[in-house]
């Protein structure tokens, strides 16, 4: 069975978990869906809808978060699920996506939030978090063990996330989407979906950050994606290796008959 592409989240309090699945590709074939799901970490996961990401039938679950954040808020337990995680900013001096949950649990760091978000400094500060995550050696490290797990030979579907499901998991879709021959502009539509998804989701905390003395339009560059962002990524990618399979192989070690599996196991004939 083959999804929507960009379908609603079948789980109704993780609003940004998407199946990556229905994507159509440049050569007409399409990926496969129900075997790789991008989502945020699980902490609004209501009881209720266990059942549901339960119901996925999910093998394993990649985690990009900081050993930080999986010590805050650990990922439950799912049964026959192996868990990895796998800090892509461990090298990073300093990143608003690994630290945005300790900012907005912290009304006594809200003016400080303030001086560092204002001016455009937050877009400017994740969109060089972006080129770290094609650089910093923490990035490529994860990012490489991530696609080789797609290379495994794991049975059933795979899930990866970070904390919000858009920067550290924006760029390894995005990356995965693009290898697998998805048109630019359907990648970007398939990141930018995490504006429509997310951000409605987060209301109770832009309202918290107001009233405890911040400006909520701050975090819209903070919270939100971009496609400046994504720019950002695919550009340094350009510069340092040319393009996707350069970075793939290059950066991440996986050479162009490991690229081709990938591409054999995700997709399908349209």
């Amino acid at each position: 069975m083959t999804v929507t592409p960009g379908a609603p989240s079948p789980i109704g309090s993780l609003p940004n978990l998407r199946d990556l699945g229905g994507w159509r590709t440049a050569d007409g074939r399409v990926v496969r869906s129900g075997l790789l799901f991008r989502s945020t970490d699980f902490s609004s996961l209501a009881d209720s809808d266990v059942a549901a990401l339960e119901a996925l039938g999910l093998r394993t679950v990649y985690d990009l978060r900081s050993v930080h954040e999986r010590e805050a808020i650990p990922d439950p337990s799912l049964p026959d699920v192996t868990e990895v995680g796998l800090d892509v900013l461990a090298d990073a001096q300093m990143s608003i996506p690994a630290n945005i949950g300790a900012v907005l649990a912290d009304p006594a760091v809200v003016a400080q939030a303030d001086k560092v978000l204002a001016g455009g400094k937050a877009r400017e500060m994740i969109a060089g978090t972006y080129r770290e995550m094609i650089t910093l050696p923490s990035a490529t490290a994860a990012y490489s063990e991530f696609y080789r797990g797609l290379l495994g030979d794991a049975p059933g579907p795979i899930l990866f996330h970070c904390t919000t499901g858009k920067d550290r998991t924006g760029w390894a879709a995005a990356a995965f989407l693009t290898l697998v021959g998805v048109g630019k502009e359907d990648v970007y539509r398939d990141y930018l979906l995490t504006n429509e998804r997310l951000i409605p989701a987060l209301k109770h905390i832009f309202d918290g950050f107001a009233a405890a003395g911040g400006d909520p339009q701050l975090l819209v560059g903070a919270l939100g994606v971009d496609a400046g962002y994504l720019d950002a990524a695919f550009d340094e990618v350009r510069t340092r290796f040319g393009g996707i399979e350069g970075y793939f192989s290059e950066a991440l070690g996986i050479d162009t008959r490991e690229q081709d599996k990938i591409r054999e196991r995700f997709l399908v004939e349209g």
